[in-house]
């Protein structure tokens, strides 16, 4: 709980950023973790026990101390170069591997399982040529497997180390804007006015931060630009399907040009045996995957997803994937749509009694059958069938009729805030890192642009 109105370092999130950026600074720093969530012990879906979405606010699949990664697999893709470029960022690839690697052990301090899924050697290079052969590409990657029952376990272990090392968390508590003065930032206003002085202020919001961010820097003129999002839909099939590439490599990445429009489309967020979750946004839902280390369902399931990039006159994509949301919760009646392959194959609508009837049980209830064609631009819709015919050729049985496919999956990264190497934006003294300010796309590249950030200030003290 916040003692005082005046802190060296003030953190803006609490997910796997914020987190890394308060461990970087703790002890050397008096520092406030702020987050509009609640603390991991707290935090629990009422979906897992009545069967729908009570439309919590703030959700807590989205929101709260370890982020939305805490519930979204738990899986630590070990490359500097997937869910962002660390390489770049830094100007060091050298460096870059060194900050994953550290990321780890970081996570391993904390709980996580000793396991490494190693892509298997010959096997990669089979599934390489097969990928190949069709115009995909197979991305093989060193992952850790946290698993989304366990990651609570190591936040909270995580989050005991930082207060027993002084830093402050308040939590359930809205920021509504910064203080800036002469182009330097000097704290923050609660949304109940209440001004908090920092010398320096760290923003890392998170994907739920999104919309927050892009206002925040169109207020204060604060350099960025506008990034890509990806727009698709989770797609379950039978796990058994899916079991020789997971065998293989546990978060199996395709990345696919399209036939008719060349868009890049990609696998993403892989969860075996998992569930397919919704999720909870201030004005929209959408979709994402679990997998848990100690309950199993008989799919599998992972994002399908269109790269967007917009350019003049429109070049918003937040606002244009924030209005594709709104459309599909439309058309689901506040629900996921859901629709067989076979259905949208032939151009009709999914109901209740042929989803009684298919093979796949879908692992999410609180869904509306219908049509994702009625719920997503027809380019998307186009690069999702085209995506998953390529890919049904790379695994065999993962676009057949049965196949489930649940409307939207949206991963937005705001505006990329404009930064230099130790991640300082335009305005002095303020910093930004993780997903929420477009400057990664997953938990390793997330956590590592909050040690960057932290090490940033440090130099600067």
């Amino acid at each position: 709980m916040m003692q005082k109105k005046e802190y060296d370092v003030i953190i803006i999130g609490s997910g796997p950023a914020g987190m890394f950026a308060a461990y970087e600074l703790a002890e050397k720093m008096d520092v406030l973790v702020i987050d509009m969530g609640r603390d991991i012990k707290e935090r629990e879906c009422k979906m897992k026990r009545r069967g729908i979405c009570t439309h919590c606010d703030p959700c807590d699949i989205m929101c709260g101390v370890g982020g939305a990664g805490t519930y979204s697999d738990g899986t630590l893709n070990l490359r500097p170069d997937v869910g962002g470029d660390l390489a770049e960022q830094t100007g060091d690839t050298e460096y870059a591997w060194q900050l994953v690697d550290y990321v780890d052990k970081v996570f391993l301090k904390y709980g996580a399982p000793d396991h490494l899924y190693i892509p298997k050697g010959d096997e990669v290079e089979q599934l390489k040529r097969r990928a190949a052969s069709v115009g995909a590409r197979f991305i093989e990657i060193i992952q850790r497997h946290i698993g989304s029952d366990n990651a609570p376990v190591v936040i909270a272990n995580f989050e005991k180390d930082m207060k027993e090392k002084g830093v402050e968390f308040l939590l359930g508590t809205k920021v509504e804007d910064l203080v800036i003065e002469e182009n330097t930032c000097t704290g923050v206003v609660l949304s109940d006015s209440t001004r908090i002085s920092s010398r320096f202020t760290i923003i890392a919001p998170g994907r739920v931060g999104a919309k927050w961010i892009d206002e925040i820097l169109h207020k204060h003129k604060i350099e960025a630009k506008y990034a890509p999002i990806d727009v698709g839909v989770r797609v379950e099939v039978p796990s058994i399907i899916m079991d020789p590439i997971t065998y293989i490599n546990h978060d199996p990445k395709f990345h696919i040009q399209t036939k008719t429009y060349d868009d890049f489309v990609r696998t993403f967020c892989t969860n075996e045996r998992g569930f397919v979750v919704k999720e909870e946004y201030e004005d929209f839902i959408a979709t994402n995957g679990h997998s848990m280390t100690n309950e199993q369902s008989e799919n599998t399931n992972f994002a399908f997803l269109v790269r967007v990039e917009l350019t003049e006159p429109i070049e918003n994509t937040v606002r244009y994937g924030r209005s594709i949301a709104k459309l599909a919760t439309t058309i689901g009646g506040g629900k996921p749509v859901l629709q067989r392959m076979g259905d949208l194959r032939r151009g009709r609508r999914t109901t209740q009694s042929r989803l009684k009837k298919n093979q796949v049980i879908n692992t999410l209830k609180d869904v509306t059958p219908g049509d994702i064609s009625m719920a997503l631009p027809h380019r998307i819709v186009t690069d999702i069938r085209e995506g998953l015919d390529v890919l049904n050729e790379i695994i065999p049985g993962v676009a057949s009729d049965s196949t489930l496919l649940y409307a939207p999956e949206i991963k937005f990264y705001s505006m990329q805030v404009v930064v230099n190497r130790d991640m300082e934006s335009s305005i002095r003294n303020l910093f930004a890192a993780g997903d929420g300010a477009g400057l990664s796309r997953d938990i390793v590249n997330a956590a590592a642009t909050g040690v960057i950030a932290g090490r940033g200030i440090l130099k600067k003290v």
